[in-house]
């Protein structure tokens, strides 16, 4: 029989395990996060028939891989402070576009940049033109200033 000084010793062995073990499986904060309120920006009546909330399946990022560009544009400048917002910018940047924030517009680079230094790139850019005739264009030497860069964002 064991003493109770080696049982205590036995007994905090076998929580440590146990902390050890459930460590290895803590939650992804996704799955912890308490169910968002849909809260619509145009509140009106509708029949109870259409649709109270958007459907979740918008909140799936793979979803936003399969989209295309117009569609993520869409989803970013029509769909703002949303969590769809964020990940059609978060698909849009995987795709190589960049936000500037002064003009308030995503830019791919055309060609490799006819002049690079720390604070600036210039060259030919391709950009979404939203707001004039919701298409591409293309910048002729433009001067990226990374200031303007957007580096992150958040929903």
């Amino acid at each position: 029989q064991l003493s109770p000084e080696a049982l205590y010793q036995q007994s905090i062995a076998h929580r440590m395990q146990q902390l050890q073990t459930s460590y290895r499986f803590l939650p992804d904060p996704f799955e912890y996060t308490k169910p968002r309120q849909y809260k619509p920006l145009n509140p009106c009546s509708v029949p109870p028939s259409f649709p109270q909330e958007p459907p979740r399946i918008f909140d799936n990022a793979a979803l936003f891989e399969k989209f295309e560009l117009e569609t993520l544009y869409f989803c970013f400048y029509c769909q703002q402070a949303t969590y769809q917002q964020y990940l059609a910018a978060r698909e849009l940047k995987r795709q190589s576009w960049r936000y500037h924030k002064k003009e308030l517009k995503w830019f791919q680079r055309h060609e490799e940049p006819k002049e690079c230094t720390d604070e600036y790139e210039r060259g030919t850019y391709i950009y979404f033109d939203w707001e004039d005739a919701w298409c591409t264009r293309i910048k002729r030497d433009f001067k990226f200033d990374y200031k303007y860069l957007e580096d992150e964002f958040v929903a």
